[in-house]
């Protein structure tokens, strides 16, 4: 299977980022383009271990329902979640948060 590895800097407190990249209302918002919704499971607010959330998406032309699960959590550096139904079954993402060494 294919790895994706993206790095990004953000100066923010890492326990504001892990929040951020868990919520289910800002990736609403980020996904605006492809009309993302959850519709199922945990529709709002945070996901956290062993949460399902169903999205309804538009992607490649087709609307979708995707289904993922929290598999993995470690407040405040890591989540994994897998797609547990939908086109993309079986793929997953591991999320993995690192503070960085700070100017004085």
């Amino acid at each position: 299977m294919p790895r994706i590895c993206l790095k990004t800097a953000i100066t923010a407190p890492l326990d504001v980022v892990f929040d951020l990249s868990r919520s289910i209302d800002l990736h609403t918002i980020s996904t605006e383009q492809t009309q993302e919704k959850a519709v199922s499971g945990k529709t709002s607010g945070l996901i956290g271990l062993n949460d399902t959330v169903t999205w309804r998406a538009k992607h490649l032309g087709f609307t979708q329902h995707l289904t993922s699960k929290i598999t993995d959590y470690n407040r405040p550096s890591f989540f994994a979640d897998e797609m547990i139904k939908g086109a993309f079954k079986n793929s997953g993402t591991n999320i993995i948060l690192k503070l960085l060494a700070t100017k004085p």
